[in-house]
């Protein structure tokens, strides 16, 4: 959160390569593909994008920006997309609606879902939302920064690299939610459990796909900055680029087994517990499906990806 500082095994491995491969040669599948956020939280399917991983295991993915993640969500649930990178708080709320989106893999731990975050922020600096301060919805973090420099906000929760731009435009950090020790599951590629009965193998070579871009993160520094920078299209400084690099490439933030973090979902689940009482009669693992991840897990495919020269 943001204020101006004037303010206080070989076998099963060999048949995986030889099936993964097989997917070039293939007709692509179309697949549209929603993201949230303008930051750097969306990285994994930006490079799989950008980096021909998706084209790899035989997705043409096309990706669509959605304000918010609850807009996300709806093109979820709607089926307008069948795939999403959204966050944990928009996701539960719609399975407490009645949908059936899970999260498939896990993407970051936490982050700047935006209300959740920020009423967490709040409330470990002592103030109360509602009775100190009221929450208002500006849209994504390059128009959250935008209303705070021209003084429609007070603060605002805005994720890398948009908060180092402000910094260097002379705000200053009030609460770094990365610090604070909290647990959570922020964004995160989901999809509906219609989806994956329906169309089992898409969602298995999305999540292929998704690990290896995190791969790809972790191991090409060049690659990362490069779509963090056509994506977030406003022109930023190399040094912005880099520092927002350095900033999310830890386990924290994006773990390379990608799990669902049901920890995180438990976090999600007691704070919309405050404001919904459906909420304190589901459990986390409701919301995820942890097969896809697990079975690149077992096979040995996501260590294999680290133990490469």
């Amino acid at each position: 959160m943001l204020v101006k500082k004037t303010l206080p095994i070989l076998a099963s491995l060999f048949l995986l390569h030889t099936s993964f491969g097989s997917f070039a040669s293939a007709q692509l599948a179309r697949l549209n593909v929603g993201y949230s956020a303008i930051s750097a939280d969306q990285l994994p399917a930006w490079v799989a994008k950008d980096a021909g991983i998706f084209a790899k295991y035989g997705l043409d993915v096309q990706l669509i920006f959605f304000t918010g993640g609850s807009t996300a969500i709806l093109a979820l649930v709607s089926g307008d997309v069948p795939i999403t990178q959204v966050s944990g708080p928009g996701l539960v709320s719609s399975g407490l609606g009645g949908s059936d989106a899970v999260f498939v893999a896990g993407g970051s731990r936490f982050g700047s879902a935006t209300d959740s975050i920020a009423r967490f922020a709040l409330k470990k600096v002592g103030l109360s939302v509602g009775k100190d301060v009221t929450l208002i919805q500006v849209g994504s973090g390059p128009e959250r920064l935008g209303a705070l420099q021209t003084g429609r906000v007070t603060a605002a929760v805005i994720n890398p690299p948009s908060s180092f731009i402000a910094e260097k435009r002379g705000m200053a950090v009030i609460a770094d939610v990365a610090q604070m020790g909290l647990v959570f599951q922020h964004t995160g590629a989901a999809t509906t459990k219609k989806f994956i009965r329906e169309h089992n193998d898409i969602v298995r070579r999305y999540v292929r796909a998704h690990v290896e871009a995190v791969h790809r993160m972790w191991t090409d520094k060049e690659a990362t900055i490069r779509a963090l920078g056509k994506y977030m299209g406003s022109g930023l400084e190399r040094e912005i680029l880099e520092k927002s690099w350095e900033n999310v490439m830890h386990e924290t933030l994006y773990p390379k087994k990608q799990y669902p973090s049901l920890e995180g979902l438990k976090t999600v689940i007691e704070d919309l517990a405050e404001r919904d009482p459906r909420a304190k009669t589901v459990k986390p693992e409701q919301f995820v499906d942890m097969s896809f991840i697990r079975e690149l897990d077992q096979s040995g495919f996501t260590d294999g990806l680290y133990k490469k020269k």
